[in-house]
């Protein structure tokens, strides 16, 4: 008896980040809040524009390496901590001379 293989359509787009400008969409979003948070605050529009180029920079490098870096970070705080060498548990030593 012979099997026959089936085949399943995947669409490429179901599995394509959403970005916009090449961002993926939420940093994007982020990057235009904060740049014009930053250009409220200063009342500069270079200073808004600079924050923004800046972390959309950032954002296009973070989208270039990983796509799910965000939501991966996001979730680890959620993680319980098993090992953290930042943190330290203070112990104490007692000295005996004879």
């Amino acid at each position: 008896m012979v099997q026959q293989v089936q085949m399943h359509p995947v669409y490429r787009a179901i599995n394509k980040p959403l970005t916009i400008w090449g961002v993926e969409r939420r940093l994007f979003f982020l990057a235009l809040v904060i740049g014009g948070a930053t250009f409220n605050y200063f009342g500069s529009l270079i200073s808004g524009i600079a924050m923004f180029v800046g972390l959309y920079g950032a954002a296009r490098w973070a989208t270039a390496t990983d796509v799910q870096m965000i939501r991966i970070l996001m979730s680890a705080g959620r993680c319980r901590v098993e090992y953290d060498p930042g943190k330290r548990i203070p112990f104490e030593i007692e000295v005996l001379r004879r």
